[in-house]
């Protein structure tokens, strides 16, 4: 019989895990619901010796998601869809309009689980990534309320959002990308083919050069000599960076330091405080307690500096504390959101204040962002004036200063 991996919440607001041994998905969910546990997340585990060789077999496992824009849309059509036809018919009809084979074949695979008995949210847990745990969630919730329609529609409206905010940082970043690389690309040109064969015409003129010519003289000559070396340890050091990454402690640090840089931390404390009110909005409206949307929300955070300040939120709100105090603890959130949610929870309108708070960061990010990034183009523009400026002029002072001597 194999043997299912879980991780559940309790009567008392615990987080609990574990293993159990079940028929199937299903089956394993009914015996946790039946000891009053909800279920965060429920995986099929190691196989039992009896039966080694049918379950150790990835059944249905998809190598990839669907991405944020395929999966706002499919979310999108299957709200509509399950307003009219059943659950099984809405996926079917879904999986026989996509147009991408990964699409498709995760759709198909989505709708073959549940012709097998599967509730909705066992079959996408059974899709690998392309349907997140947090999305799982709620769609196990709204089939336990009874509001699965209403749920996804929600769930649209929040992938819909995410969507458009990553297409504006993206469209508003390509453009001084774009300038950014062409700047260094023509500056790399100058250093390395255009200044060499100036420099050899004032060679026989046994004239000192000035000061500005004869560094960017010494940097051209480097750039020729050891530009591949500077190449390959910045490569190795990305590399080396990359590696140490993975280690908890370095990455708490770096994502810790990143929370205090002046710029950078602001996006990244606001952004993490929008999507963390909204989850934690549409959760509360889809009938789950905030101790849980704390719990699935942590694992989804990146920043490991904010992933530990939600564990700690959750064990603060599980020892009885109220959501505000728990984010006051926590000393990363913005004033705004600790403000409206202290404000919902003493008006018992929790729900629509956190809605409002990821409404007022989520303008104010988009803002900001805009605004930061209107300046980066005119600063690349700028900066690379003034680095051609500077090569033009050591070119021109020697002319400039042989014609004098000529004049004399």
């Amino acid at each position: 019989m194999p043997i299912f991996t879980f991780t559940a919440v309790d009567a008392a607001g615990r987080t609990v895990g574990g293993d159990l041994s079940a028929a199937d998905l299903s089956g394993a969910r009914r015996r946790l619901e039946q000891r009053r546990l909800m279920v965060l997340a429920l995986e099929e585990g190691r196989a039992t010796a009896a039966e080694p060789a049918r379950t150790a077999r990835p059944r249905w496992k998809i190598g990839g998601g669907l991405g944020v824009r395929r999966l706002a849309l499919a979310t999108r059509q299957l709200a509509a869809l399950t307003a009219v036809s059943p659950v099984e018919e809405a996926v079917r009809n879904l999986a026989d309009q996509a147009e991408r084979p990964a699409e498709r074949r995760v759709l198909s695979n989505l709708h073959a689980r549940i012709l097998e008995g599967r509730r909705l949210s066992d079959a996408m847990a059974e899709q690998g990534p392309a349907f997140p745990p947090l999305y799982r969630a709620m769609v196990a919730a709204g089939e336990q309320s009874g509001a699965l329609q209403s749920i996804l529609a929600r769930l649209a409206d929040d992938l819909e959002r995410e969507q458009q905010a990553r297409a504006r940082v993206v469209t508003a970043l390509v453009y001084p990308m774009v300038l950014a690389v062409v700047a260094v690309g023509v500056i790399s040109a100058l250093m390395i083919f255009v200044v060499p064969k100036v420099v050899d015409q004032f060679d026989s003129l046994n004239q000192s050069l000035p000061f500005l010519t004869r560094a960017v003289i010494g940097l051209s000559d480097f750039m020729r000599q050891w530009g591949w070396l500077v190449a390959l340890a910045l490569i190795v050091a990305g590399g080396a960076g990359v590696l140490l990454r993975r280690r908890d402690a370095v990455r708490l640090k770096l994502d810790t330091w990143i929370l205090r840089a002046p710029v950078v931390g602001r996006l990244t404390r606001d952004l993490h405080a929008a999507r963390m009110a909204r989850t934690l909005s549409t959760m509360l409206a889809s009938g789950l307690p905030v101790l849980e949307g704390l719990t699935i929300t942590a694992r989804t955070v990146e920043n490991r500096r904010l992933r530990q300040a939600t564990i700690q939120m959750a064990e603060a709100v599980r020892e009885g504390a109220g959501l505000a105090s728990a984010m006051r603890r926590a000393g990363v959130f913005p004033s705004i959101l600790l403000t409206m949610t202290a404000s919902g929870e003493s008006a018992g309108r929790l729900e629509p204040m956190l809605d409002g708070a990821a409404d007022y960061l989520e303008r104010d990010f988009a803002a900001f962002t805009a605004t930061m990034l209107s300046l980066l183009e005119p600063a690349i523009i700028v900066a690379m004036g003034a680095v051609v400026a500077l090569i033009v002029l050591s070119i021109l002072l020697p002319i400039l200063q042989i014609n004098s001597l000529a004049l004399r």
